[in-house]
Order: structure tokens, then C-alpha cells, then sequence
């Protein structure tokens, strides 16, 4: 099997930032998954869903919420190489990174969203699936 052919597992989980195994009771989340570490949800829109939801909280606890301020909670320095993370979605939403973001600005969350969905998984989820998860929100 080529690199091409395999599904990615955030892409497989339905859950493409893969959002860690939690006690939260997601809306379409799948009970007793079969992965040991991230969620899994009925449908990749629900699994957004969750993401979206997940992201608002962090920017609300935050002063002056920023990519780089999101980014890093989402993908800590400790397991990540953050600042490449911070900097490809940036570069790809036409953002900068210490630029004031807001979650009621639905294409902005959307860009973020779109890029970090490439960051996570290596490839791409349609621009009308992530406008269709925003909106259950």
C-alpha cells in the first residue's frame, strides 16, 4: 500500500484535529471507541463540530485570542513543534500569528480550520465541510 492510499487517522476517527479521549459527552461522539488515545465520531462534521466548540473555549479563556495563542494549547511545545504549526497555518489563512482572531468571524475560523486540518492529517478536507461543521456550532 503507497503512502497515498492510507487514510489518515484523524480522517479515519472522524475526528481530523484529533481531539484527545476526554469524559466530554460530544454530540455524536462514538462510546468505547477503538482508539486508545483520540475521540471518534459518527460523521467528520461532528467530529469538527467538537473541534469548533473546542477552539471557541480556548480563545474565551484567553486575553486577546491569537492563532499562536490557540495553536499553542492545542499543540503544546511539550509534543509538538509548535511554531511550524503556528506558522503553516498563518501562511495558508493569510494570517500573523499574533493577529487578534475572533470566533464569530466564520471564514477566519474556517481558514484556521482548513490549514490546521492539513497540519494534522497531512491532507486536505473540502472548504464546504468545515463551513457545514461551523454551522452546527
Amino acid at each position: 500500500m503507497t503512502e497515498a492510499n492510507v487514510v489518515p487517522r484523524g480522517f479515519r476517527n472522524n475526528n481530523p484535529l484529533n481531539l484527545r479521549k476526554s469524559s466530554n459527552p460530544w454530540l455524536g461522539k462514538i462510546q468505547n471507541g477503538t482508539d486508545p488515545d483520540f475521540e471518534q465520531f459518527v460523521s467528520i462534521e461532528l467530529g469538527l463540530r467538537a473541534a469548533f466548540i473546542n477552539a471557541r473555549t480556548i480563545m474565551r479563556r484567553c486575553t486577546n485570542p491569537t492563532v499562536q495563542k490557540l495553536i499553542n494549547t492545542w499543540a503544546p511545545p511539550s509534543e509538538n513543534n509548535t511554531m511550524a504549526y503556528v506558522h503553516r497555518v498563518c501562511e495558508s489563512a493569510k494570517l500573523v500569528p499574533t493577529e487578534p482572531i475572533c470566533f464569530k468571524k466564520k471564514a477566519q475560523m474556517c481558514a484556521i480550520f482548513y490549514a490546521m486540518v492539513i497540519v494534522e492529517n497531512g491532507r486536505a478536507l473540502p472548504k464546504e465541510t468545515i463551513e457545514k461543521a461551523y454551522s452546527l456550532v
